[in-house]
């Protein structure tokens, strides 16, 4: 993610805490039991590989990069993380007793917009992680999913579907979680009313291997209905259009050709807030400003 595309405000955040420019005497050491992990911190699954990798670098080279931490609320020589658990965590393992630090000011909404955008940057999250990211904003803060995606770099419309996965039973969740499917999988099984069923194609995907295509066409029927099959070059380009369609509009889409280049397209939607989501992104405006 660039830094252009990141929101005004939290681009100046991201020059200040998570790329600083230390002055000299600011940064500090500072013993690792006296901090304790960012409790806003979104990533709750750090992979074994690359904490490993990591850790060999810094005992190989050093720790290139302090860590920023806040002064922990209501103690005075105790501070929480602002940015750098994975780096917090390598030294840990190498059983350091101190680690350079800067110390910043930050409030709990500038802790945990600049956590998700940390773990954003280097693509860090799994797709619930940064849904729940998203939720705490909204929940704690108030922030609206307008706010959120002009603060992170990112669509409103991005925000909210991922933000729609936290509908998801806890049984499909894991399996996103543990990358045995993908936030496309996912997505084509919001579109299943039962969860008992959801759940089995899951499964089912999970330990066969299923494409997203094969899971939209399951999640539409009881088997799903195969389409009609298509030869020729003129079907290939419709086919990539369609799923460029889909990718766009991260829901499903039906081109249907008919004779003398005439078609419709159909774009599936599932519930009023999903139909306001789409309409957005194919005008520009949203549905209040048509209605009201």
């Amino acid at each position: 993610m660039s830094r252009e595309r990141l929101g005004k405000g939290l681009g100046a955040l991201l020059g200040e805490y998570l790329e600083p420019e230390a002055k000299s005497g600011e940064i500090q050491r500072v013993r690792l039991d006296s901090i304790v992990s960012n409790p806003m911190q979104p990533r709750r699954v750090f992979a074994e590989g690359e904490l490993d990798d990591l850790t060999a670098s810094i005992r190989d080279n050093g720790l290139l990069q302090p860590v920023v931490v806040r002064p922990a609320p209501g103690s005075i020589d105790r501070f929480e993380l602002v940015a750098g658990e994975r780096r917090y965590r390598a030294v840990s393992r190498l059983g350091w007793p101190d680690i350079p630090v800067l110390v910043r000011d930050a409030n709990d909404e500038t802790l945990l917009v600049l956590a998700l955008v940390e773990n954003l940057q280097r693509e860090q999250l799994n797709p619930l992680e940064e849904a729940e990211g998203y939720a705490a904003l909204s929940e704690r803060f108030g922030m609206k999913q307008a706010d959120i995606a002009k603060a992170v770099g990112k669509d409103r419309s991005t925000v909210a579907n991922l933000v729609r996965l936290l509908k998801l039973p806890p049984s499909i969740r894991k399996l996103v979680e543990g990358g045995s499917l993908t936030q496309g999988h996912a997505r084509a099984l919001l579109t299943v009313d039962d969860p008992v069923r959801a759940g089995e194609l899951a499964r089912r995907a999970a330990k066969e291997g299923w494409s997203v295509r094969e899971m939209e066409r399951r999640a539409a029927g009881k088997g799903g209905k195969p389409r009609r099959p298509r030869d020729g070059k003129q079907d290939l380009v419709i086919r990539a259009l369609e799923d460029a369609l889909q990718d766009h509009f991260l829901t499903r889409v039906a081109v249907k050709e008919k004779r003398g280049g005439k078609g419709t397209i159909e774009i599936q939607y599932h519930s009023a807030e999903d139909f306001g989501r789409l309409f957005e992104a194919m005008t520009g405006r949203t549905v209040p400003e048509i209605v009201e």
